[in-house]
């Protein structure tokens, strides 16, 4: 550590390779807290858990009983002498009892962006609620087609109060937190939605993963999908070369100057016929060109029944950047996708085993080199960006394994802000 310090007080070493260098020492050496311990208020499973993103204090907890609660992660309720424990136990509950509330499993739950004092849930209830945390009441309710599987709010949008809903209609469906109505509704996946992610670089795109295997990107201004992911697309599609196609151009008319010169006004005249016909044709061409181009890729039928995974699409999770998109499926699989082409990386991450009823969640480190995924009875922890040709070399030069377990007992359905 000393080490790296001067070495950045020096200028040799980059100024973030130090952080982390850090970070993955935390990382490798995490382990379950023995003085502190989160007490369950419920009484089932929990689904869902989201930490708050303004102050990274309170935790946000949906359970299969259809109860929510909030939880202090910072001040303990009180002090186990004998052990040395700090328990924290709830800060409130709600429940089927209070007015409105949920009634059957809680899928997904969500802190008000820029706001502790509102949090949004979907329930298999197919309702979608927003809740005051002061008074424990529920404000505002949509009622839903089918069964809430997944719900997603846009933590850089300023122009809108969006909430973004999967459920297992087909449609995706924009519920309105200002003006209590569903403004929007997505069209394009032929089964239910499991997973929902706002752009981190973009307050109006959104992506959705359904259990179709397919997942979309949507720009909410405008009709239709602009793009659905293939699996089996690795490589970006050769582009026409523009600078050939001029050169040809200006050849041709070169070398229609130098004969115009030499023959008569009745031949001269000719060639402008025959010229104006092409460059007529040309133009055509052209127009038929741009007009394919214009056509969005997620309208095309061939891409339209494109597929990101061979089973449903579990989870999404966007980097830190925005530039790359990890997505989970039913299917064992995780990838990591290039958002700008919508190319599949082939990045070889570990096989997982992730359940097949309901969605889940990723998360990713604060400089997203490291992604976190619920598998089964642990918690695997890979390098984002890895390949096969770099597993080796990780592992013998002692850096962060390419893949470290932790139990289940204490990491389970993480969100991206609990870590």
């Amino acid at each position: 550590m000393l080490r790296q310090l001067r070495r950045r007080e020096v200028g040799a070493d980059n100024p973030r390779s130090l952080s982390t260098h850090v970070r993955g020492e935390r990382v490798r050496q995490i382990n379950l807290s023995g003085h502190k311990e989160v007490v369950s208020a419920h009484h089932s499973g929990i689904n869902s858990l989201q930490v708050d993103c303004t102050e990274a204090r309170y935790l946000l907890a949906g359970a299969a009983d259809g109860s929510v609660g909030v939880y202090d992660t910072q001040q303990p309720t009180f002090v186990d002498s004998a052990l040395h424990v700090a328990k924290h136990e709830a800060l409130f509950t709600v429940d089927k009892s209070v007015h409105l509330g949920h009634i059957f499993s809680v899928s997904s739950v969500q802190w008000y962006p820029v706001d502790t004092g509102l949090f949004v849930t979907g329930s298999y209830d197919k309702n979608i609620n927003l809740w005051d945390t002061n008074t424990h009441q529920v404000e505002l309710q949509f009622k839903m087609p089918g069964k809430v599987y997944a719900i997603a709010m846009s933590a850089m949008a300023t122009t809108h109060m969006l909430v973004a809903a999967g459920t297992e209609d087909v449609r995706v469906r924009l519920c309105d937190l200002a003006t209590g109505a569903c403004t929007h509704t997505l069209s394009g996946h032929r089964d239910g939605v499991w997973a929902l992610q706002w752009s981190a670089s973009s307050e109006w795109i959104l992506y959705s993963g359904g259990c179709d295997g397919a997942i979309r990107f949507w720009d909410i201004r405008r009709a239709g999908c602009f793009q659905v992911l293939d699996h089996n697309r690795s490589q970006i599609e050769k582009r026409p070369s523009v600078t050939n196609s001029a050169s040809q151009r200006q050849e041709m008319a070169t070398a229609t100057m130098g004969s115009s010169s030499k023959v008569g006004s009745q031949q001269r005249e000719a060639k402008r016929a025959k010229l104006s016909k092409g460059s007529l044709a040309l133009k055509n061409a052209r127009a038929k060109e741009s007009a394919v181009q214009r056509q969005h890729p997620g309208m095309m039928s061939a891409n339209d029944r494109s597929t990101a995974h061979n089973g449903s699409v579990t989870a999404l999770q966007t980097s830190d950047d925005g530039l790359h998109l990890f997505s989970a499926g039913t299917d064992s699989r995780v990838r990591l996708w290039d958002i700008e082409s919508g190319c599949n990386t082939l990045v070889n991450y570990e096989a997982t085993r992730i359940r097949a009823h309901q969605g889940t969640q990723l998360a990713v480190s604060m400089d997203s080199s490291l992604l976190f995924v619920a598998s089964a009875h642990s918690v695997q922890v890979v390098k984002s960006f890895s390949v096969c040709s770099r597993i080796s070399l990780a592992l013998y030069f002692g850096e962060i394994p390419y893949c470290t377990h932790f139990p289940h007992n204490h990491l389970s359905n993480i969100g991206s802000a609990d870590l």
